[in-house]
Order: structure tokens, then sequence, then C-alpha cells
């Protein structure tokens, strides 16, 4: 029986084990914190059940314009937030979901190991447990460490008042004004579930806009929603240091200027849980900032030797790391397998409104890398639109000029996340915008502007048109 011994128990490792032990193997997985790793019990999970309590707070404040009239001028002075029982039920989520995790694993059979491991040669791992050293030789090794949140050398974060993606959850009252330094993913989800808790939000961004990452179409409207609901943003300012000045903090920017507020929240990126770990000396291959390589099955320069998820560098999503654990071990056990499809990932910024993407980027469009049809389509127009109060967003599809096959997507708008999926389907099963758009949808629905616009992206002799 093939021993197969996984390092992290998050969506990468603990997938990569269920697929293991049903493929017959003899599997092991270690676990320092707990099941679900960072995904279930610091990030994915409970970041995403506090903007859930925030979207509740928006749809209250604009109800105003469904004719539906809170007794008072702000949302805060009818609904109070209680951010410890916010926070507790968040936590409490997160450490369900993990027991449940645990339980799966073990109903099947897969040995979990609590500690901290690393390798000794490869694929000889040594476990550093509580009750000791453990040894555990492996036939194949699977890394999925996942990532620490980054820290600037001047803005060290104590918990309390300058907080890393980590530690927001230690809050028991809502910010008086929360500092939110980095516009990215990250940055950018918090500061929009903060201010929907009535936050007083500064956005401190290195960039033009926020979220520049992503399709600006969407950042510039995701911006502009920011900025109507009150939020500071600053454009094109770097945060150097931050410090604690009496009951609140001070940050200062690199042209010397200072914001201040009573909280701070570093989102200024991650780096790989790598170091120490002995992976060098077991001949696997870390790039310049510690990341695992890795091929599209997953594999590292070490042919016995697999790693999955933000270890990897690869794409930050659970969804891609919980792919690459499969893929990893149907490779590793003989299974058929397709390699990893970047252009197959349909992601989600979990903002007010969301951004969801799948496919080929404007980024490409605009480089020139791929000749396409496009279509934007404002959701203003959109009747379903119209009767919730929502004006901000927008569809987006590309295809390809001659077959009009539906190559990308973006989405902005409630509930992007599930609006996406449709697109996603197209993407991967190459669907063309005729096919797509001949499906019925509901009206009135927001996926009915999918549908419109893919029939404004009927073939008419032209290779590529932008509408609006």
């Amino acid at each position: 029986m093939t021993k197969v011994v996984i390092i992290g128990g998050g969506p990468g490792g603990y997938e990569a084990a269920l697929v293991a032990n049903q493929l017959g193997g003899d599997v092991t997985l270690v676990e320092r914190d707990g099941l679900g790793g960072a995904a279930v019990l610091s990030d994915c999970v409970p970041s995403k059940t506090l903007i859930a309590t925030a979207e509740v707070m928006v749809r209250i404040e604009s109800a105003r314009q469904l004719g539906l009239h809170i007794a008072g001028d702000d949302v805060t002075d009818v609904v109070r937030v209680d951010l410890g029982e916010v926070n507790e039920r968040v936590l409490e989520l997160a450490r369900a979901q993990s027991r449940d995790i645990e339980r799966r694993l073990l109903t099947d059979g897969i040995g979990i190991v609590r500690g901290h491991a690393r390798l000794e040669g490869a694929p000889r791992v040594l476990v550093d447990t509580a009750d000791g050293e453990r040894v555990l030789d492996a036939d194949i090794l699977l890394i999925a460490t996942g990532t620490t949140p980054r820290e600037l050398p001047d803005a060290p974060c104590d918990g309390d008042r300058i907080l890393n993606w980590k530690q927001v959850y230690n809050l028991t009252e809502v910010p008086e004004r929360l500092i939110v330094v980095g516009s990215g993913v990250t940055g950018a989800e918090f500061a929009s579930a903060y201010d929907g808790l009535g936050c007083d939000v500064v956005l401190i961004s290195s960039r033009t806009q926020v979220l520049p990452g992503e399709d600006q179409d969407a950042a510039a409207v995701l911006q502009k929603a920011f900025a109507d609901r009150g939020m500071t943003i600053m454009s094109e300012c770097r945060a150097v240091a931050a410090r604690r000045e009496g009951d609140g903090v001070v940050v200062t920017l690199a042209d010397g200027r200072e914001v201040t507020g009573s909280h701070c929240l570093m989102a200024v990126g991650a780096i790989p849980n790598t170091a120490g770990m002995g992976l060098e000396t077991a001949g696997v291959e870390l790039t310049a900032s510690g990341h695992v390589v890795v091929d599209r099955v997953s594999r590292t320069t070490n042919r016995d030797v697999y790693a999955a998820g933000d270890v990897t560098g690869v794409f930050a999503l659970a969804s891609v790391a919980a792919m690459q654990g499969r893929v990893a071990m149907w490779h590793a056990l003989g299974d058929a397998v397709t390699p990893l499809d970047l252009r197959h990932v349909s992601s989600n910024v979990f903002t007010t409104p969301e951004v969801a993407t799948v496919g080929i980027s404007q980024a490409e469009v605009d480089r020139g890398d791929l000749r396409v049809g496009s279509v934007l389509l404002p959701l203003a127009s959109n009747a379903r639109a119209k009767m919730q109060g929502f004006t901000d967003g927008f569809v987006k599809l590309f295809c390809l000029p001659t077959t009009g096959i539906i190559v990308g997507g973006v989405v902005v708008a409630p509930r992007a996340s599930e609006l996406i999926h449709a697109v996603s389907v197209a993407v991967s099963q190459r669907v063309n915008v005729d096919d797509f758009s001949h499906a019925f949808t509901v009206y009135p629905s927001m996926s009915g502007s999918l549908a419109e616009a893919a029939r404004r992206l009927h073939k008419r002799g032209d290779t590529t048109h932008l509408t609006n």
C-alpha cells in the first residue's frame, strides 16, 4: 500500500487526503492548528460570515429607496451591532466546520497527527508533537502549508489596535475609525464589511483604484460604490509605518503624511509557510518569494513531492487549492487526471457589490494577447435590478470572433458569486454565444442580463466590438 503523507490540513490538504484514501493509499495528514487550515479557521469561512452580517446592514440601510423607512437618520440608530457576539458566531461556525472536516477524515480511516512537520531528505518527515518527535516515512508527500499574513517592518501587528486579517475577530466593538492598508481582495472585502457595519473606514491604496488585480471596469464601479457610501479612499498612497498612540493608531505614508484612526488593519499580502521545512535540501525548488514551484499536476522538482494551495502561489483560492490537491493525488496514484487549467477558474470578491470573474481578462484583451468580441451590459437596464434597488454593476462577456465561443466573463452585482456559474460552465464547455442565449432564463431575473449580453454578441461580421 502506497504511504501518503500530507503536511497541512487546509482545502488542498484535506481534499488530497480524501482522494488518496479513495484510491487505496495509506494516508497520514499532519496539521498544526486545526483541520480546514486558515481557509476555515481564520480566512474564508470567518471573513465571509462577517461579510454576510454586514450585507444585512447594507440592505436595511438601502431600504429607503424601496419605500421602507427606518426610524432614524442612520441604520445604526435602530440596529445595534454587537461585534463581540458577531465574531463569536463567526469563530464558532469556523470551529464547527473544522470539526466536520476532521470527523469526515477520521471516519474514512485517515490518520491525523497534530504537530509541526519538516523534511529530513524526502520523503521522510519529522513531526514535533506534544508527545515528542515522530517519524513518518512516505512514498508520496504533499506540501499544503498555506501562508501567513505579511507585516510591514515598521508596522508590527499587536492584535489589539494594529491587526492582520487573522486578528480582526478579536474585536468586541465596531472600530470608531478603521484604517485599512491595502486595496487588494482582502483589503477591499474587509473595508466593505466594516463600512456596512457602520464603521468610518479609510482605505489606503498604493494604486490608482481599488482591486488592481481585477477587471478595471469592475474596480471602477466598486470604487464609486465605496465613495458613494462615504468611505474615504486614499489612492496612490503607500503606508510605510503604523504605531500605537494612546487609544488609537497613526499610519505614516511614504510622503510623510499621517492618518489617524482607532484601529488599523494591515492587508498587505501574505508570505508562504515554507521556511524551516527543509524543502531545499529535499530538492524542492522555491521561487524568490518562497513559494513552491509546481507544474500543472502539482508536482514539484522532486518527483515524489507535490504541493497544493496558497503555498504554491498559483491562485490564492480555496477552490484552486482543493483542485490542486485532488490533481496531485490522481497523478501520484495513477488515476486519470486532467492538468489544472486556470482559465476555467471562477473567482469572486465578496464586496458590496460583488465582483466575479472567469476566463480571460480585459487586461489580456487590452494587451492584444487574444482577439475577442466583447460586450458590457450595465445592470441599470435590468428589470429585477430596478425592483431591488440595485443600480451599480454590469455583466461582461468575451467570445472568440469567428466561432462565438465564450472565453470569459465578468459580473458585478449582488450575488455575483452565484451568477458567474453559468458563465463558468460556458467557458469550460466551450459554449458559443448563440447556444448560451437560446437557453431560457426567468423574467425578471439578473441572469437575464447574461443571456442578453450573449445575444448582443451574435456574429455581425466584425471581429471585435464593445457595446455599452
